[in-house]
């Protein structure tokens, strides 16, 4: 195990900055998922951690060993970190246990304990008596299981993983998350974790680093991501949070009173909050339909998503798209006007705070 230190790392391909001035700390031991869209400098980060491009800029530390930085750059081979990528790359010519002992092989360890290491990780992997087996042999599940297996036979310090389970089935992605968080619990690697799905970061991470356009926008719990997000982009990208105008009325500590489309509401914020106009993100569950107080709104569309309604509408006298659930059977129909009331939102941190 060992902490994963990034500092300042800066990286352009061309005229294209894909990683500006990222920071990262993770802790020994800790999960951690980097999680953005396609083309947000996921990739290209863990491609600096693992050794395989040299950044421009700033420097990359694996416990106390600095593996690169000004004039250092430590191969990929001298890092003592394990990959797993999402193509599982098995040679289909060697059976499970050939393909997991390959990295020791190329090390030099040979005989009984390049064996017993071997079993070992199949053990780790719930791959037992696996061994003779081909790829061709598995479900995707297992050869990914292999290609984790191969990843720790050879005891990594630090693992990290690249989108492994974008090419499983939804069910089997299901149950490696199972796998991945049991092994976790159970070896305490130190991991991170590259995917642009968030309910596989949500699900797995110990923190989660939200990327866009080469910069790490928030480092944090899932939690903290979901109920305090640090900008916009966070609170639009984590659990489609809506994001709206508000009115900062009035302000008591970690919480203040302000004007939702012309309505009070007590919403959550964070000290020192002043007042004036913000920007507010509201979440699904805590929009309600109420009867005579809330703000007007109409019903635009109703998506049914088994057990219940997904409802999208629009606050009148505005260009305000909200969206929330209700429960079947769903008595709104497209066009009506209802009233709605928000039992709890968070005041977005002005930019710089």
């Amino acid at each position: 195990m060992a902490r994963l230190t990034v500092e300042r790392l800066t990286k352009a391909f061309g005229a294209a900055r894909v990683l500006d001035d990222v920071s990262l700390a993770v802790r020994d031991g800790e999960f951690v998922a980097i999680l953005g869209p396609s083309g947000c400098g996921k990739t290209t980060l863990l491609r600096q951690v693992a050794g395989f491009d040299k950044p421009d800029a700033g420097r990359i530390l694996i416990g106390d060993t600095e593996v690169s930085g000004a004039g250092r750059h430590v191969p990929p081979e001298r890092r003592r970190v394990g990959i797993v990528f999402q193509s599982y790359a098995l040679w289909p010519h060697m059976s499970v246990a050939e393909n997991v002992a390959y990295g020791l092989t190329v090390a030099g360890v040979a005989g009984s304990e390049r064996t017993h290491r071997v079993e070992a990780a199949l053990h780790l992997v719930d791959l037992d008596g696996y061994g003779e087996r081909t790829p061709a042999m598995l479900s995707g599940g297992q050869r990914q299981r292999v290609a984790l297996a191969r990843c720790l036979v050879t005891e990594p310090s630090l693992v990290l993983l690249d989108e492994p389970l974008a090419n499983l089935d939804v069910h089997l992605r299901a149950a490696m998350e199972r796998e991945f968080a049991r092994f976790h619990e159970r070896t305490g690697t130190t991991m991170l974790y590259i995917t642009h799905d968030q309910a596989e970061a949500m699900a797995l991470a110990d923190r989660i680093a939200v990327m866009s356009a080469g910069r790490i926008l928030q480092f944090a719990t899932p939690s903290q991501l979901y109920r305090e997000p640090a900008d916009e982009t966070v609170a639009a990208f984590i659990g489609e949070g809506m994001v709206v105008p508000v009115d900062v009325r009035e302000v008591d500590g970690a919480a203040c009173v302000a004007s939702l489309f012309g309505v009070p509401v007590r919403l959550r914020c964070r000290a020192p909050q002043g007042r004036g106009a913000a920007r507010a993100c509201l979440r699904a569950e805590a929009l309600q339909v109420v009867s005579g107080r809330g703000f007007a709104a109409q019903v635009q569309s109703l998506t049914y998503e088994g057990g219940r309604f997904r409802v999208e509408a629009m606050v009148e006298g505005t260009s305000e798209t909200l969206h929330f659930h209700a429960p079947e059977p769903c008595t709104l129909a497209s066009g009506a006007r209802i009233r709605l009331e928000a039992a709890d939102g968070w005041v977005i941190p002005p930019p710089g705070a």
